[in-house]
């Protein structure tokens, strides 16, 4: 283990390192498994850890099965039994499209002896893409890059998501009825609702049309004429809790925030040092939630306490301007901004799947002299935060974390070391 004060980078690539081993599918799956039906096995998913859940469910599993994933292109890992697709995330694409088709073909006709086993993961309402009735591919597209860019946190996109789909909303396990549904989760999205992750394809949808038709009111940007005209229809409801089709549908959630916060905590305690949990869930703007962190980070320090700040969650970014980064950037430019070169305080914000955004990075770390070396290399910081270019701050500053894919995803991660 790094020593905090000596090793402050090296310490919280530990804390980070910790989360992420937490949920990493080898792990979790094998215990989380159902027994073998007496008919077939169908295996199903979507997500950025969907192909590594698969490969890890393969080495557990005994008896025959088959089925069909959909991960990020990069995500993909070899399995024997089930074909992996690598689609594009967060807006979709034709590759995702094309498996969502033939994820609904290969749950169709089974029977009550059959079971279908659902990998969900992060990333999946994406991946997932199906357009309902009358919707075309680019009509998804224009919607989610409008939500992407209006700052909308996860529940009201994929609640706008679900009521656009063919699968999603509870759609899958009603086209894979009167066989099993056995879904294993692991939950990227703030309080772990089954209903958000991936948009929840094989759970119950409480969200309605008319909650869609106001999110979409709420950031006003230009929605296709189709997209309007199918919210209008009653045929756009999702099934909702207590419909029969979910009677013979199980979920399991193998992995958390939480538990991978709590990880990180122990390699914490284990240091000598107190972790003080912030919450699993935080949401809102990522450069204001940075700020906020920021400003307990000092009150704590001038209280003389030697502790890590660890919190997860899912912030937004409100675009604005055309720079490079991603929400875990954003939040820690804003963070570091606030904290205008404290000494003695340390932080890394990542995002658990190994990609922040779309850039080639999982975040960034930064401590007392981050944003003077990213000056002294040409940098504006504060400017950079107003274009929304957190990554140039921080490739000029050399701090830019770089994991490549992880094949997990429980979020965001936050720590923040006070030594």
């Amino acid at each position: 283990m790094s020593e905090p004060s000596a090793h402050p980078e090296a310490f919280l690539r530990e804390l980070l390192d910790a989360a992420v081993g937490a949920a990493l599918p080898e792990k979790i799956i094998a215990q989380n498994l159902p027994k073998p039906p007496r008919g077939r096995t169908i295996v199903v998913g979507a997500g950025k850890a969907s192909a590594a859940m698969a490969r890890a469910l393969e080495a557990a599993w005994e008896g025959p099965l088959t089925g069909l994933v959909v991960t990020r292109y990069g995500h993909a890992v070899n399995c024997s039994s089930i074909k992996i697709v690598e689609a594009a995330h967060p807006v979709p694409d034709k590759a995702g499209l094309s498996a969502a088709c033939d994820i609904l073909e290969l749950v169709s006709g089974l029977s009550e002896d059959d079971l279908v086993i659902a990998l969900i993961s992060g990333g999946g309402s994406a991946l997932l893409t199906k357009p309902a009735a009358g919707l075309t591919l680019a009509d998804k597209q224009a919607v989610n890059t409008g939500l992407l860019r209006s700052g909308a946190p996860i529940g009201e996109m994929n609640c706008v998501r679900k009521h656009l789909s063919g699968i999603k909303g509870g759609r899958l396990t009603a086209a894979s009825a009167p066989a099993r549904m056995f879904t294993i989760a692991i939950s990227d999205v703030p309080g772990d609702d089954p209903a958000v992750i991936a948009s929840g394809p094989t759970v119950p949808d409480p969200s309605t049309t008319a909650q869609a038709r106001e999110i979409l009111a709420k950031y006003g940007f230009e929605v296709p004429q189709s997209v309007t005209d199918w919210l209008a229809r009653d045929e756009a409801e999702t099934p909702k809790p207590g419909d029969a089709i979910f009677a013979n549908s199980d979920f399991r959630m193998a992995a958390t925030p939480a538990k991978s916060l709590e990880a990180a905590a122990e390699v914490v305690r284990k240091a000598g040092l107190e972790p003080v949990m912030l919450g699993d869930d935080l949401e809102g703007e990522a450069r204001d939630v940075g700020v906020e962190h920021a400003r307990l980070a000092k009150r704590l320090q001038d209280e003389g306490r030697r502790c890590v700040l660890l919190s997860g969650g899912e912030t937004t970014v409100t675009v604005r301007g055309k720079g490079r980064g991603g929400r875990n950037t954003e939040y820690l430019l804003g963070h570091a901004l606030e904290l205008g070169g404290a000494r003695g305080i340390h932080t890394i914000a990542c995002d658990t799947d190994g990609i922040d955004g779309s850039e080639d990075n999982a975040g960034a770390w930064c401590g007392p002299s981050t944003l003077k070396q990213a000056e002294a290399n040409g940098a504006d910081p504060r400017g950079l935060l107003n274009s929304n270019d957190a990554y140039t701050c921080f490739e000029a500053a050399g701090t830019l974390v770089v994991t490549g894919p992880t094949l997990t995803n429980v979020n965001d991660f936050r720590a923040t070391l006070i030594d």
